[in-house]
């Protein structure tokens, strides 16, 4: 005598509604990550291989009209100095990122340079990855 029910239950999962839920997601984050910049200024820099870090205690940032800024503030280049020390005044590792645009002279960067030089900052130049 067969006494087995006659209704099966399926153990399938359809993973069709998953990939679609990753998809989206995925679209969404490739999206609005080049919205997410770490400075708003439209710089052109010089390109180069290799990587940066992402840790960001400061950035000065330098245009071709040779206008500097320190953290997206204008600021001139004889109070670059003092912005730079009240800016880095509570890190233990004072790094600063220098931005210079394609283009800018080398003495504005090496102005930069030098005043990192003279307080103990570590320096990073920010490039425009191959």
């Amino acid at each position: 005598m067969n006494l087995r029910g006659r209704n099966k239950v399926s153990a399938e999962f359809s993973m069709s509604s998953m990939t679609d839920i990753v998809f989206l997601l995925l679209v969404f984050f490739l999206l609005t990550s080049p919205a997410i910049t770490p400075d708003a200024l439209d710089l052109i820099l010089p390109k180069a291989k290799g990587k940066s870090t992402h840790q960001q205690k400061a950035s000065v940032s330098i245009t071709k009209a040779g206008a500097f800024y320190v953290n997206k503030e204008r600021i001139t280049k004889s109070a670059l100095a003092g912005a730079l020390r009240k800016a880095l005044a509570q890190e233990s590792d004072p790094t600063l990122i220098l931005r210079a645009e394609q283009g800018v002279p080398i003495e504005q960067a090496v102005f930069v340079m030098d005043l990192a030089n003279q307080n103990g900052y570590k320096v990073v130049l920010a490039v425009t990855p191959n």
